[in-house]
């Protein structure tokens, strides 16, 4: 939610400096996750100023040049060389004088030095509209009239719009906060609270009338369910152009795009009140007619943005006599829109319902603001006043008359939810005695009435503007925010039950694989387990877990795959020039199957770039599948395990799955170039899958044995086999195991070598063995045995030839 620090000052009974305001809509549960200073005219014009041409010659040295001398209000005129055909002598202009730092609207900031131009000393610069951001013009300096003062700062002058902006984080609940008054209200509250009494500057007058009823429009409700409340006026005569300054001001430092006079101020009461408000060209209402109801199943719709959509039979819609104009509380359509041509308008202000309006709102992928509070719910007691609010501000803006009677059509008005809180209960949920005086004054302030009042209870009416409030654990919520929750009391002494279970084997063997992966320079990440379904095949959206109440269109299935937010957190990084990446991650992934959902937990690594950044003594390494398969063997034997092999899994290019003790333990992918291509990744990435139930299970049927450390010497011996290309080296490992040899503790691949002096398709590869006895010094005789004794074996299994 963005809030403008100028706009909400507007509601409040005196202005708060905007470093305090932040502190403030943090206590009471509105968190700031930013302040930033908003600048219609980058740089405020800081340090320019006015000055007035005393004189203006010819450069000596260039014909299309001029020497300058300028007053700009200091003890000593400034000589400036100026390019601009139209200075002269007796001008008022704006000037940057050295030191001074410009902001073009095309281009990068500026800071003026003394200079020499073609021989000749200038002090400065006289600017033109494009160099200081205060418009498009370079055809030649800004002349100013002749009534502005030499030394005047620029910015005293222009007086360009600046303002404080902030970014608030609001949980899905606090619909009421979603406007500026819905802030200023929460504001108020605080300030009554600790300081005095203050109230909302309130925005809405008793001036309004109809002017005539020449134009109106009847109104006809058929779905009162999915549309409670609809009200609407017709304003006649209207100017449909350019939005005034203060209007275009306040839009665009939230970050709304100033539209046109008449969209603009429906925009500007929706972050004032956040009531949505729509406006229909009459033109386009045919037969005078607006008709709130569904339409069949594929009916197409134009909607604002051109394209056709077909309706749904739960899709509510605005219509006139002959078809539908506007997706109700969603989207406008093409045809009934103001345009420029529009000089009549039927004004909209109402409430549709909030589950409905989400439902529509996610099926066709509009997510706009208005729809956002609806399915939040609004304040349906509030929907006449912004209604005349916004008239009024229409004729002020785009003239006209209120031409018709305002139409309300609430058959069935809301009666207001109430809520009765204990006073022990209050004390027990928030940890704090409260005065009953300090309750009704918080209550009171945020907009409460209070019904009933007991010597141990309060029963209150909760304002319509706040439909999330139902149960009493809400209303103790609401005075926690006002109090401040940094004012609860710690209490001297704490009492705890201690936990009698130890920590299990799971929590153990997470934190031991992430104290090693930490260790060897890996990142822990934490990602989303809701994605994006576009991000899967057919095959696999089949058995994905589909969201019924998704957050948004993009995030609309759980993960059936960790790879997929991996490679997000990837591309999010590499998109900011972080090349070389070592991450890993505990998470979970879910699936269907015919009696329900499989959640499994998953432990992943993600590799990229180089295996460490390029230094004077070595240059980066870059990470490759050996490398990771390494890893993967070092991470399964600090884990305890043993007897590690891989094996290439034919039905999917480019992934291995590897085994201990003859356990499946996860596998090991060479991300494919096309899942590459959907992330926009340029680089190899590696992933290494380790569901985590299994793992836990290989690592459990473990026993540690301790023994002594070998007191005998090791010995080595070293065989190079010449075998067919097409032979890998899991082939080499599988025939050491199958000779089952008890003394031979490592084997290790260190050379390849490949020339057509052994033969065609043929390679050399290098091994080496050790051997090692617990109880004694091995005997040559005794290696010699075992050495031919995997020689036979590797002639036989992989017909190798031993190279002398």
């Amino acid at each position: 939610m963005t809030i403008s620090y100028n706009w909400l000052c507007e509601y409040l009974p005196e202005p708060i400096e905007p470093a305090q305001l932040s502190k403030i809509l943090t206590s009471i549960g509105l968190e700031v996750e930013s302040l930033e200073q908003y600048e219609k005219i980058r740089g405020g014009l800081a340090g320019l100023v006015i000055g007035e041409v005393l004189e203006c010659n010819p450069h000596p040295n260039a014909d299309k040049l001029k020497l300058t001398l300028v007053n700009t209000g200091g003890e000593t005129p400034l000589k400036i060389v100026c390019g601009a055909p139209n200075v002269a002598k007796g001008q008022k202009v704006v000037v940057a004088p050295v030191g001074t730092t410009i902001y073009p609207i095309n281009g990068e900031p500026l800071t003026m030095k003394l200079a020499k131009i073609r021989g000749e000393e200038s002090q400065g610069m006289i600017c033109a509209e494009d160099e200081i951001g205060i418009g498009g013009s370079h055809a030649g300096i800004i002349v100013l009239p002749g009534t502005a003062v030499a030394g005047t700062p620029a910015a005293r002058y222009f007086n360009p719009y600046s303002d404080w902006i902030y970014e608030i984080g609001l949980t899905p609940n606090r619909m009421d906060a979603m406007s500026h008054m819905g802030v200023a209200r929460d504001v108020c509250a605080y300030i009554t609270h600790h300081q005095n009494e203050a109230r909302v500057k309130s925005p809405f007058t008793n001036n309004f009338k109809t002017d005539n009823r020449n134009n109106p429009v009847e109104v006809i409700v058929e779905n009162t369910s999915a549309c409670p409340r609809y009200a609407g006026v017709t304003i006649s005569g209207v100017t449909v152009k350019t939005s005034p300054e203060w209007l275009v001001n306040k839009l665009t430092a939230i970050g709304q795009r100033s539209i046109n006079n008449i969209v603009d101020i429906t925009n500007f009461i929706l972050h004032e009140t956040g009531q949505p408000l729509h406006a229909f060209d009459v033109a386009a209402i045919t037969g005078n007619k607006i008709i709130v109801k569904n339409l069949p199943a594929g009916t197409p719709f134009i909607t604002l943005d051109g394209k056709e959509r077909k309706l749904h039979q739960d899709d509510l819609m605005i219509c006139n006599a002959s078809e539908g104009m506007c997706i109700a509380g969603v989207f406008g359509g093409a045809k009934s829109g103001v345009s420029e041509s529009t000089t009549a308008i039927f004004l909209e202000s109402a409430c549709f319902d909030s589950i409905r309006t989400r439902l529509t709102s996610l099926r066709h992928g509009l997510r706009t603001d208005a729809a956002t509070r609806f399915e939040k719910g609004i304040d349906i007691s509030n929907t006449v006043n912004v209604l005349k609010r916004a008239a009024l501000l229409i004729k002020e803006v785009a003239g006209g008359e209120i031409s018709s009677d305002i139409t309300d059509i609430y058959p069935d008005p809301k009666p207001r939810a109430t809520v009765t809180i204990k006073n022990h209960y209050l004390k027990k949920l928030s940890g704090k005695n409260y005065h009953a005086d300090k309750v009704k004054r918080i209550l009171t302030a945020l907009g409460f009435d209070i019904v009933k009042e007991g010597l141990d209870e309060l029963m209150v009416e909760v304002p319509y503007s706040k439909p999330d409030i139902s149960i009493p654990a809400d209303i103790v919520e609401e005075i926690l925010r006002i109090d401040g929750l940094d004012n609860v009391e710690i209490p001297t002494m704490i009492t705890i039950s201690p936990a009698v279970e130890k920590i299990g084997i799971k929590e153990n063997l997470r934190e031991k694989i992430a104290g090693f992966l930490v260790g060897k320079g890996f990142t822990e990440i934490v990602t989303n387990s809701i994605t994006n379904s576009k991000y899967f095949d057919e095959a696999t959206t089949a058995y994905t877990v589909k969201m019924m109440n998704n957050l948004s269109a993009e995030l609309d299935v759980l993960r059936p795959s960790m790879l997929e937010s991996g490679l997000e957190t990837i591309a999010y990084n590499l998109n900011r020039k972080n090349n070389n990446l070592q991450l890993f991650e505990f998470g979970k992934t879910y699936r269907t199957r015919e009696d329900g959902f499989i959640e499994e937990e998953h432990f992943c690594l993600f590799a990229t770039g180089n295996n460490h950044d390029q230094g004077w003594r070595s240059k980066g390494t870059p990470l490759d599948f050996f490398s990771m398969k390494g890893l993967a063997i070092a991470i399964l034997q600090w884990c305890g395990l043993d007897n590690i092999r891989f094996e290439e899994n034919a039905g999917q290019p480019g992934t291995v799955a590897f085994f201990a003790d003859n356990q499946s333990i996860g596998s090991l992918v060479t991300v494919s170039a096309e899942k590459l291509n959907a992330f926009d990744l340029k680089q190899p990435v590696f992933m290494l899958d380790l569901p985590f139930g299994q793992l836990l299970s290989a690592v459990q049927k473990k026993k540690i044995v301790y023994r002594e450390v070998n007191k005998f010497p090791v010995v080595e011996r070293d065989l190079a086999l010449v075998v067919d290309k097409q032979v890998t080296y899991a082939a080499i490992e599988k025939s050491v195991q199958s000779v089952k040899l008890p003394k031979l503790q490592q084997v290790q691949l260190f050379d390849i070598f490949e020339s057509e002096k052994l033969g065609k398709d043929k390679k050399s590869m290098a091994i080496s063995f050790t051997f090692s006895d617990d109880t004694k010094t091995l005997t040559d005789k005794e290696i010699d045995g075992m050495m031919n004794k995997l020689i036979q074996c590797f002639e036989k299994e992989v017909q190798a030839e031993i190279r002398k």
